[in-house]
């Protein structure tokens, strides 16, 4: 049974999509033995199964009418949950928004669908980039130069989310991806959140996977902007040690390896947590915390490729990281300061670091509506066909 039998969408058939414009291909998932129909525009041919996961079943695919190789996504059962849909819908506008060289570019997007009461599937085509970076630290002992190029890369990306007033809110190593180049791009935005002067407000659970989510989160606090940066500092030792600085089984289980690690936090973050939060971080074991030359020792880097002259050294780097992973963001780097900081700054260039934000059309006041299922489902449709009334999908190269 695939895919669509398990979605309830048997008997459709032939006719639920113009033939002449579109082809269903079934593509197989080797690991979990089981398969997927994407129905494409035939331009797009040679669909080969890259990855899934709950967001949805990405492929790789030629596109005849460019020559170029891309990425197809499905987005998976948008539309059975009131959360997915919001996430569909705050995906899509992103990604027909944001445009930047570190952030994931769209080349097109539609659906073969025709109205709203038999829409069910979006299609997300995307630049094909050759890895994503949890398969780079993996597999790879990463260089100074190539570790500083990969922070300023996803700093620059951050910067340019934020100056557009967005928080990305779920960076992981599986969500960044790169090229044989060393080019980086961010993608997967069904998290992201318009910034906002609401401080108050709260993440939900399902907010940053557990091991890149910053204390501020794990304690229930209102957040800002500097989440992003804790989730990079996060990656960024984990790119050096090749494995999770952070691992925790729940949110107390983190709380705990974090200070395990850190060490307790200051009274002045504490006195700012809401009255439980701070009962409870006052009643852990306080640990003294390590030095970060214990958390990331010598060993851990590369050192035949130190360039003292370009400040690409261990020192720097621990320098820099210690300011990401800091515990109260109040103490945090900025963005601005992280992209100064002697470790990645050799990489600066005016035009990637302060490009002008991009059109924002997400809209904030849709993170607290309470729409209805139907409701979202509409909004996606609408987002949908507005992009192909303005996209040459068939014919043109989006």
């Amino acid at each position: 049974m695939n895919e669509d039998e398990l979605n309830g969408n048997l008997g459709m058939g032939s006719s639920d999509f113009d033939q002449n414009k579109f082809h269903q291909v079934t593509v197989s998932d080797p690991h979990a033995r089981s398969s997927s129909a994407f129905t494409v525009p035939r331009r797009y041919v040679d669909l080969k199964f890259l990855n899934a996961g709950a967001q949805g079943t990405v492929v790789s695919a030629k596109d005849t009418l460019t020559g170029q190789k891309v990425a197809i996504k499905k987005m998976q059962q948008p539309f059975v949950m009131t959360m997915s849909a919001k996430r569909a819908y705050r995906e899509f506008v992103l990604l027909t928004s944001i445009q930047h060289p570190n952030i994931i570019r769209l080349l097109n997007a539609f659906t073969p669908q025709t109205d709203v009461a038999n829409f069910r599937e979006v299609y997300l085509v995307m630049e094909l980039m050759s890895h994503n970076l949890h398969e780079v630290i993996s597999r790879l002992r990463l260089d100074h130069r190539t570790l500083s190029f990969f922070v300023y890369q996803m700093l620059c990306a951050i910067r340019h989310l934020h100056q557009s007033g967005i928080i990305h809110r779920d960076l992981k190593p599986s969500n960044i991806v790169v090229n044989d180049e060393c080019v980086l791009k961010v993608l997967d935005f069904g998290l992201a959140r318009k910034q906002t002067v609401d401080t108050a407000m709260r993440m939900s659970d399902y907010v940053v996977t557990r091991y890149y989510r910053a204390p501020e989160v794990i304690l229930g606090m209102g957040y800002s902007e500097k989440v992003d940066i804790w989730s990079v500092g996060c990656i960024f030792a984990e790119m050096i040690k090749h494995q999770v600085l952070f691992p925790g089984r729940d949110r107390i289980d983190q709380w705990t390896s974090i200070t395990k690690v850190l060490g307790a936090p200051s009274d002045s973050f504490i006195n700012r947590l809401g009255q439980s939060a701070a009962l409870y971080v006052r009643t852990q074991p306080q640990y003294p915390g390590q030095s970060v030359e214990e958390i990331i020792p010598d060993g851990d880097f590369l050192a035949n490729t130190e360039n003292s002259g370009a400040n690409l050294t261990a020192a720097a780097a621990r320098d820099l990281l210690a300011h990401m992973l800091t515990i109260d963001p109040n103490d945090r780097y900025s963005v601005e300061a992280a992209l100064n900081h002697p470790y990645v700054k050799l990489w600066f260039k005016e035009d990637e670091v302060n490009a002008l934000p991009s059109e924002n059309r997400y809209r904030a006041e849709y993170d607290r509506d309470d729409k209805q299922l139907s409701e979202w489902k509409a909004l996606i449709f609408n987002e949908v066909m507005q992009y192909q009334n303005t996209h040459d999908i068939f014919q043109g190269t989006g």
